[in-house]
């Protein structure tokens, strides 16, 4: 076959194989399940994240917000997602750790995905209302005893960071006190506050713009070192409770089977974005501490998710707690 007639099955011939042939990862957006509201602490990590992902990858990479039931509806939808990529999952400590104690869940957080990278941790603060007359954390454990079972301690649900915080407090200093339960951080706040509740164990970001402005107390920092962006505020084990650590950590996953090389992909991106100045900054201002460079690996995600669940499922089972 010559001339023209050749020329043509060989396009057509050569067409056929670039239809067929994969792309390069990524060829198209990239979507981030975050699963919670829109407006929330993790949602602003999330985009943050995203905003910078997209720069390596050269991809847009989309924040959708899929709440419900924990986080655990979010996290489900990534589980049953084609492992190609295009979908991965913004969690936390309870939506990969401690969500499993307490609900009847479809996958398996530690063995359905794909670890990508921790991307920060935010300490909390334990804080309380005005009118509690305590001055310091071992004040506010002897006001604790001697009234017990009329404190109340605002959380944001069953097994989430503040509530397993709260039941640490409790194991920790043999004291007890009510649990209530909102819907978020906001609300948590709003109630204590309007002096609603007594006493809440909350994260840094939300707290400290409160304390600053002298509106509640805070005690201590859960965690081994002192905030950067408040230094005047103890840590647990300088205050008289020490090993009440309790951080709320973020990780990106993807679904099981993923390839490494997308992993890779994802995990350099992730890299990169944490490693940009106004990233940051942005987060500092977020009360969000980046984890140092070493431990932005999947192996670092899944060896830290690993030790969580068996720091926190024992406390979980032992105190009967149970999704609402």
């Amino acid at each position: 076959m010559t001339g023209r007639p050749f020329v043509l099955c060989l396009a057509a011939f050569l067409a056929t194989i670039g239809a067929t042939a994969p792309q390069a990862y990524p060829s198209r957006a990239i979507t981030i399940i975050v699963p919670f509201p829109a407006g929330g602490a993790f949602d602003a990590l999330g985009r943050v994240i995203a905003d910078r992902m997209k720069v390596s990858l050269g991809q847009p990479v989309i924040i959708e917000n899929v709440g419900g039931a924990g986080g655990s509806i979010g996290v489900g939808r990534v589980a049953r997602a084609w492992p190609d990529g295009y979908t991965i999952s913004l969690g936390i400590s309870s939506t990969h750790v401690t969500n499993a104690a307490i609900y009847a869940l479809p996958y398996d957080p530690l063995r359905d995905f794909e670890p990508i990278s921790l991307l920060a941790t935010a300490p909390q603060v334990i804080v309380s209302k005005n009118s509690v007359p305590a001055k310091d954390l071992r004040g506010l454990i002897e006001w604790l005893k001697t009234n017990q079972d009329t404190v109340t301690l605002a959380t944001v649900g069953p097994a989430s960071p503040p509530h397993i915080a709260g039941l640490s407090l409790q194991k920790l200093t043999d004291t007890r006190f009510q649990f209530v339960a909102y819907r978020g951080a906001a609300p948590a706040m709003q109630d204590l506050l309007g002096g609603h509740v007594d006493l809440a164990i909350l994260q840094a970001g939300v707290v400290l713009p409160q304390v600053s402005t002298g509106k509640i107390k805070a005690y201590a920092v859960t965690a081994k070192t002192r905030l950067s962006s408040a230094p005047d505020i103890p840590t647990v084990d300088e205050a008289g409770v020490p090993g009440l650590h309790v951080s709320i950590w973020s990780g990106l996953w993807a679904p099981k089977g993923t390839p490494m090389d997308v992993v890779a992909k994802l995990n350099s991106a992730v890299v990169d974005a944490l490693a940009d100045p106004q990233v940051r900054e942005r987060l500092a201002d977020m009360a969000q501490e980046i984890f140092p460079p070493d431990q932005q690996t999947p192996q670092a995600l899944a060896a830290l998710q690993n030790a969580e669940h068996a720091k926190w499922w024992p406390i979980i089972k032992a105190a009967g707690v149970k999704a609402e």
